[in-house]
């Protein structure tokens, strides 16, 4: 069976061309973190340019976003571009055609990951609210932080998958098969990840390699599609990055330009029931603000701040000086990060040189909330098992709901694929 013939089975997948770096690239130099991590933390960035230096590695690829609204920004992107095409040029990439990459992700925080890096297609996604389609973001859509992503991929001739897509398989019958039956195969790559991210080891997974395997994929999704009520893949991390993947398509399909490459989108589809799933809570940090005024500003939308009350969410904060507890009333919103969003959102709007950002581990809300007129909240964790349903009925979850781990624990890049038609 054709690839082709597979990748429109109602599903909405294929086993895409994959390029990864021959074996004379330093994998440890290779792989960096997910883009959309460490947003406040220049440092940590500062660190991974030290540690790649002149190497050829995946952070020559990408554009950090803490370096988004930087004045060179265009000439980031620019030098970005420039890199993906030498690589290709330089023949550093080995290509694995049509396959799966299964991954086995291990952490200093959670139990072992096991992934399969796919190809969705963007056709059967929708990240709009009310949405119904195949493939659904789980968190509300910013629209306004979609244009410099796709300024990213405007131009680019690669993507590296950070976007992790749930699967609810509590039978377990899509990827744990394929983690047994190569459970003695060879890897196609094996390494450490810089700054504390854990290790990752790499499998392919073919016609070639393992055919019954590989087809097995496709049957297990069919099977699972047709008990899921038409709601397969959920996006767990990423949603902003497959947003801007869906309209970058969706202009190149407009202007009549070639497409097929930009129709999909890499990703890591996890088993939501993975023992290495692990929900944690995005936390917020406010900075440039005064405490007094945002206190008394909650205080005016029906909060109580270090005074208990019933039927609310409780929240607690933290600030250089202080720490105590906000408590928000729960006909807000159903979840308290819903509830802090809403009030936040209004109060950014209405206060000049205000910022949010979200982050994730406990620790770095208390280091950034360690300077003067920054203010950290605690959120708390969502139960996993309540997402599909959740989504299913309600529609996206408020922004940044739920990260799946801590930040060194998100995706490295390291697979690569071409989408581009015009090589």
């Amino acid at each position: 069976m054709s690839n082709k013939d597979l990748t429109y089975k109602n599903i909405g997948l294929i086993a895409p061309d994959i390029l990864l770096p021959n074996k004379s690239i330093n994998m440890y130099k290779w792989a960096t973190v997910a883009c959309d991590q460490y947003t406040s933390e220049p440092e940590y960035w500062s660190d991974v340019e030290n540690i790649v230096a002149n190497a050829h590695s995946t952070y020559n690829l990408m554009l950090p976003e803490i370096y988004l609204e930087n004045a060179d920004v265009e000439s980031r992107i620019l030098k970005i571009n420039q890199n993906m095409k030498d690589y290709i040029e330089s023949g550093i990439f080995t290509e694995y055609p049509q396959s799966f990459i299964l991954i086995k992700r291990s952490t200093p925080y959670s139990p072992v990951r096991t992934g399969l890096v796919a190809a969705l297609d963007l056709e059967k996604y929708d990240f709009h609210k009310g949405a119904k389609s195949l493939i659904r973001a789980t968190e509300g859509t910013v629209t306004e932080r979609i244009p410099p992503r796709m300024k990213v991929r405007k131009n680019a001739s690669l993507e590296m998958p950070h976007i992790m897509i749930l699967i609810d398989d509590p039978q377990k019958t899509v990827i744990e098969p394929v983690a047994d039956k190569l459970s003695s195969a060879e890897p196609i790559y094996s390494t450490d990840l810089m700054k504390n991210g854990g290790s990752i080891v790499g499998y392919a997974v073919n016609q070639n390699t393992a055919p019954d395997v590989y087809n097995g994929v496709f049957t297990a999704l069919e099977n699972l599609r047709a008990s899921s009520d038409g709601f397969l893949f959920a996006v767990g991390d990423g949603n902003h990055s497959l947003a801007s993947a869906k309209c970058h398509y969706e202009e190149l399909k407009k202007a009549g330009l070639p497409c097929e490459n930009a129709r999909f989108a890499m990703v890591e589809i996890v088993n939501l029931h993975d023992a290495g799933i692990i929900f944690e809570p995005i936390h917020r940090v406010v900075f440039n603000v005064n405490f007094d005024d945002i206190i008394s500003y909650f205080i005016k939308n029906g909060c109580s701040v270090d005074k208990e009350a019933e039927n609310t969410h409780v929240i607690p904060y933290i600030t250089k000086e202080k720490q105590g507890k906000l408590y928000i009333p729960k006909s807000t919103h159903m979840l308290a990060v819903g509830a802090l969003q809403l009030i936040l959102d209004r109060y950014v709007a209405e206060t000049p040189d205000i910022k949010i950002d979200y982050i994730h581990g406990d620790d770095s809300v208390k280091e950034l909330a360690n300077s003067d007129n920054n203010i950290g909240f605690y959120l708390p964790s969502m139960d996993k098992n309540d997402l599909f349903p959740t989504v299913a009925e309600k529609g996206a979850l408020p922004r940044k709901t739920f990260s799946m781990g801590e930040a060194c624990e998100k995706r490295y890049y390291i697979e690569c694929r071409v989408i581009t038609d015009r090589i």
